[in-house]
């Protein structure tokens, strides 16, 4: 069995490296010192420059302009996007743009697709509901109009709020999920300048902004709703597993800068590195990161296949959760213990990463939620 990437998802990668390799992490202001957002736009030259490398597409059909990758290779490419903690809706616009080829209309799909795929067009996804807590597709409440009302038939009206929405001021479509009055869900693609549509400032813990969404009586064409069966399960998914990507990124760079400065820092004339406290708590970091990576790779590749296996692709991805969640707090808990007083200092870029983990993490939710998730599907799939 052969576990080795494709040379496409190689190559993507190297594509990715390249394009990342002069992002500053801290090229904004620190979130610590910053009461509101640290900027009012995402990094437009980097968006730029991955349209250019076709790094957008790459999940997207040719007929789009795409490469045809799988979730795979976005992975690969998000791992990188967290090394640096890029600016980018990269993961929110991969997810919707799937989703879209995925399930979306013939209509929908020739509207939206090319123009993300070249950066022209930017996706969003209203993924957290009205708390966090619940459902997303509670939080709105989406209806057909019928002949019988005297509507213009083969439209839907939303009405719900959304919070915590990433990029939403910048986004020119966003996925919301929504439920029906039969409680189906549904998911619908609302532009942001749209009638009802009203969007109130929020801040994420990394110190970008977010969007408090409001739809009231908001009309959208059939075209633009999608009704398929496991949709928004589906991108729900998605979204998650891009999510432990980046978080697997993030964990490595952070991993990286604490073995370089224990090997720097000195106490009583040695390295600290060659301390067996430090080297112990390293290498547990590691193994955090070694089951991370596993576990990713198990989501990414059941979301991608169409094969039954012994629990549904929720099981995986929950496991991943499981260990994105706790191990990039893990990570970045100890390398702000080894790094000592300097790594609160805001002109190293230490504590930017651990504000980034920690919107990793809040966005991942607790790990005993998806305990629970799971032990609730190998209750109902009995394994052997």
């Amino acid at each position: 069995m052969d576990f080795s990437f494709t040379e496409e998802q190689l190559a993507a990668v190297e594509a990715a490296r390249a394009v990342f390799s002069g992002v500053a992490p801290d090229s904004v202001p620190s979130p610590a010192l910053t009461h509101g957002p640290v900027a009012e736009d995402f990094d437009r030259a980097l968006w730029r420059k991955l349209a250019d490398g076709d790094l957008l597409g790459l999940a997207l059909a040719d007929t789009y302009g795409g490469a045809g990758l799988d979730l795979m290779a976005l992975c690969l490419v998000l791992r990188e996007a967290g090394k640096v903690l890029a600016r980018v809706p990269l993961l929110e616009t991969y997810a919707a743009g799937l989703a879209v080829q995925t399930y979306g209309s013939a209509a929908l799909r020739g509207r939206l697709l090319p123009a993300a795929g070249s950066g022209g067009v930017v996706l969003t996804v209203a993924a957290n509901g009205r708390t966090g807590h619940d459902g997303a597709e509670l939080a709105v409440q989406a209806r057909h109009q019928q002949d019988d009302r005297n509507e213009e038939p083969g439209q839907w009206l939303l009405d719900g709020v959304q919070t915590a929405v990433p990029w939403a001021q910048q986004a020119d479509h966003i996925l919301v999920p929504a439920h029906t009055t039969e409680g189906r869900p549904v998911i619908a693609v609302v532009p942001r300048l749209h009638e009802g549509v009203t969007l109130a400032e929020q801040v994420s813990t990394s110190g970008e902004r977010f969007a408090e969404i409001t739809f009231d009586g908001v009309r959208i064409p059939a075209d633009d709703v999608i009704t398929a069966d496991g949709a928004w399960e589906w991108l729900r998914n998605v979204l998650a597993t891009g999510t432990c990507a980046l978080a697997l990124g993030l964990g490595e760079a952070v991993l990286g800068m604490t073995s370089s400065y224990a090997s720097k820092r000195e106490q009583f004339g040695y390295p600290i590195a060659t301390f067996q406290a430090v080297a112990v708590q390293s290498a547990d970091r590691y193994i955090d990161l070694r089951a991370m990576e596993a576990t990713l790779w198990q989501a990414a590749w059941r979301l991608s296949i169409d094969t039954p296996g012994a629990l549904p692709f929720t099981g995986d991805v929950a496991v991943a959760k499981i260990w994105a969640s706790e191990g990039v707090r893990r990570v970045v808990q100890t390398a702000q213990h080894l790094h000592g007083g300097f790594g609160a200092d805001t002109d190293y870029a230490l504590h930017r990463y651990h504000a980034w983990a920690k919107q990793l993490e809040l966005s991942l939710g607790p790990a005993a939620a998806h305990e629970e998730v799971l032990g609730d599907l190998i209750a109902a799939h009995p394994l052997g």
